[in-house]
């Protein structure tokens, strides 16, 4: 007989058959996420450096968020849309200060504090955004193999059963059942193996886009702040 993983599926217990169900659930959101992440992170790298290019090519700040708007998949962007409507917020303040009397250096790092937790908030928000979901492959990738293990598992007391009932022990009585037993933690281990690539793939791009992000920031952070340390 020719081997026929849906014939085999098809002859399976209930049991058998929910659990090849919920491996199949798992492939299919698994994989619409993989899908998902791969064109976001595409936009992702296409905007940051296009950003970029713009935001060093501007001659202030101005300039810069006014071209910020175009790049709705770059967290460097993002991170510098929220920085710049902190410190606009600060222009504020300072300039009602001012009215008082010149700012101090305290005052003046002060302010900087401000806009430093604002950036780095701004970092941690935009980069979990860029991971969600990532949790549900590391789930898949490590659950799949028991939930296939239980439905072999089951497959075959199933199958000791039928030896049982039948009084025969024989090959031609125990393959079939346990073949279609088998099926179960080969589908978990198909099921899992990508989602644990893809995870650790994407894990790694995460990490390289949050290293860009954060030299990023400090950039944007330096020239903020000798802009207020040359009005000391």
């Amino acid at each position: 007989m020719q081997l026929s993983i849906t014939s085999m599926i098809m002859h399976a217990g209930p049991i058998g058959q929910l659990v090849m169900f919920a491996l199949l659930c798992f492939s299919i959101v698994s994989w619409a996420i993989v899908f998902k992440k791969i064109a976001l992170y595409r936009k992702v790298r296409r905007d940051s450096e296009e950003f970029l290019e713009a935001f060093w090519a501007s001659s202030n700040l101005s300039e810069a968020r006014k071209s910020a708007d175009e790049f709705d998949y770059s967290p460097e962007a993002g991170v510098f849309i929220a920085g710049f409507a902190e410190l606009q917020k600060i222009n504020k303040i300072r300039a009602k200060k001012e009215e008082g009397g010149p700012e101090t250096l305290d005052m003046q790092l002060a302010t900087m504090d401000n806009l430093k937790r604002a950036v780095r908030k701004a970092e941690a928000q935009l980069i979990g955004e860029l991971g969600s979901s990532l949790s549900f492959l590391a789930t898949t990738g490590s659950a799949s193999p028991f939930v296939g293990l239980f439905g072999t598992v089951w497959g075959i007391m199933a199958s000791f059963h039928d030896i049982g009932q039948r009084g025969s022990a024989s090959l031609t009585v125990v393959a079939p059942g346990i073949s279609e037993a088998l099926v179960a933690t080969a589908a978990g281990l198909a099921v899992a193996i990508p989602a644990v690539i893809f995870y650790n793939y994407f894990s790694n791009r995460i990490e390289e886009i949050n290293s860009d992000v954060r030299n990023f920031s400090t950039d944007f952070l330096n020239l903020v702040e000798r802009d207020f340390l040359s009005r000391v």
